[in-house]
């Protein structure tokens, strides 16, 4: 009872230092004692601490299988992260007013919006696929409540950051900014952050065993 009360734990302290340090007045206060790169990297840092303390905490709940483990699960989820990893690295410090983890957003221009012309919240995507891209393997109970729960926090917060936005930067105006276009130029620091992604991609597939203690190979 113990272990699942701690999980219970690290799953609200997750969704609470995801939830309020984002709100307007929250954000605005970090940032204007640490500015903005200062808050994405202390709202980053403290996101990665609190997904490790969930993931910790669910390896340590009583095993209850929902469904057994099979070797071709774990391909679904070698193909998802590649998909997550390649989203997340073409997304980081771009401009993008219309989501979170952008940088320089005054300089975001819908008609070379690059990977936001085609996924307005990449980051959030990324979370998704990750998530549902674990869920598969990972057919016990506190694994799935965990991925679950996060592919559902993902989903479902595209629209609750739009209607933030909305208010923030006002309808016109995010109307505006929401047209972008799709298009399919290559570009030098598109190249650039595709083979940082890979780099990445592999490195965690090297470190996964070792900090994780499952190999992600079938």
């Amino acid at each position: 009872m113990l272990d699942w009360a701690i999980y219970i734990i690290a799953i609200l302290v997750f969704f609470l230092t995801h939830s309020i340090p984002v709100r307007p007045t929250n954000k605005a206060r970090v940032v204007a004692h640490l500015g903005a790169r200062g808050f994405t990297l202390g709202y980053s840092t403290l996101s990665i601490a609190t997904l490790s303390f969930v993931i910790i905490a669910a390896n340590h709940t009583p095993f209850v299988e929902l469904w057994p483990w099979a070797p071709w699960q774990n391909y679904v989820t070698l193909i998802a992260m590649a998909g997550a990893v390649l989203i997340a690295s073409l997304a980081i410090g771009r401009p993008n007013p219309l989501s979170f983890g952008g940088g320089n957003n005054d300089q975001f221009d819908p008609r070379t919006a690059g990977i936001i012309g085609w996924v307005r919240h990449p980051l959030l995507a990324a979370l998704l696929l990750w998530s549902l891209g674990h869920l598969i393997p990972n057919g016990n109970l506190a694994h799935v409540i965990l991925f679950g729960l996060l592919a559902s926090f993902s989903f479902l917060g595209k629209r609750i950051i739009d209607k933030r936005n909305q208010r923030l930067l006002g309808l016109e105006n995010w109307q505006h900014l929401s047209h972008t276009q799709r298009d399919i130029a290559i570009t030098w620091s598109g190249l650039m952050r595709v083979c940082i992604g890979i780099a990445i991609y592999l490195l965690l597939l090297y470190v996964h065993s070792a900090i994780i203690g499952v190999t992600p190979l079938p």
